[in-house]
């Protein structure tokens, strides 16, 4: 493997890691690369033989404390050649967070337990459309929610409550992004919950979905899903739930959302202390 090279990636080798997750069926958003990027510039890697990308992988930093793994590709021609395990080994070793998340496909928690991550919990991916899940919610107080396309002290402090570190970073980016839709509900001042919706290369992904209970978090989807122009109204909108929420789950099934995608959430270290009570939707695969 003299030829193999591995380092970090500019934001559009970030795309391309991007465009090849697409490929893999994982629906990235349209701005997740630079969105994604900005977080951790340090974060992104890729495998480079004779100078052509081959392979991509993410363990992106958000403190000392937490990182969280994700994009970990081959290009199909180049698998079982050990240019894989490489920079997974790479990104694992020049990573200093004390613990490291990932949300791998199921099939793989045996390999990954192999590099010391233990399984802590079940995210389910459920799809509907703005259309049924508007018929679903029947008439919300939408007024409640307004418009959040900016990062306050207040709302740092409430995501901090359900995300393992600080990632203030990622927030401004991700709350700023064109043709991402946030919204957030706040009564006598207290922040109760805030949703993103982006549109990707298949529907919609909402997430996160934070709420303090399963009224509000019904509020934010009918706020957010009034975003979707209406000849988008069929199209897919998903969004991941994580198993131990269990008020998560009868949303999805009062909504009439299907499952259509299953990854098991790990980490090197111990399960963070959050509170996956108030996780109605998962960030996403890619950063936690």
């Amino acid at each position: 493997m003299s030829d193999y090279v591995i380092r970090p990636l500019t934001v559009d080798e970030v795309q391309k890691a991007v465009d090849w997750a697409g490929r893999e069926g994982w629906n990235p958003g349209h701005h997740d690369a630079r969105c994604f990027h900005g977080t951790d510039t340090r974060g992104f890697l890729g495998g480079f033989l004779d100078g052509e990308m081959i392979a991509s992988i993410s363990v992106v930093q958000y403190d000392d404390a937490f990182a969280f793994l994700g994009f970990y590709i081959v290009r199909p021609e180049f698998r079982g050649s050990g240019y894989g395990l490489k920079i997974w080994q790479h990104a694992l070793e020049n990573c200093n967070a004390g613990n490291i998340g990932l949300d791998g496909v199921v099939e793989q928690q045996d390999n990954y337990r192999k590099s010391g991550f233990s399984f802590a919990y079940n995210n389910y991916r459920f799809g509907g459309t703005k259309r049924g899940i508007l018929a679903a919610l029947g008439a919300q107080p939408a007024a409640r929610a307004e418009e959040l396309n900016s990062l306050s002290d207040d709302l740092a402090a409430y995501d901090r409550q359900m995300f393992p570190a600080p990632r203030d970073i990622f927030l401004r980016d991700w709350l700023s992004a064109p043709s991402h839709a946030s919204r957030v509900i706040a009564e006598n001042g207290v922040i109760r919950g805030y949703a993103t919706l982006r549109p990707c290369q298949s529907g919609y992904k909402i997430g996160p979905l934070f709420a303090d209970d399963a009224e509000i978090a019904q509020a934010l989807l009918a706020s957010v899903l009034e975003a979707i122009p209406d000849d988008h109204a069929t199209h897919d909108v998903f969004i991941d739930m994580p198993r131990p929420n269990a008020a998560a789950f009868a949303l999805a099934d009062a909504l009439g959302l299907e499952k259509v995608f299953e990854t098991a959430r790990m980490y090197s270290g111990h399960a963070p202390d959050i509170d996956l009570s108030r996780v109605f939707g998962v960030t996403s695969f890619e950063l936690g």
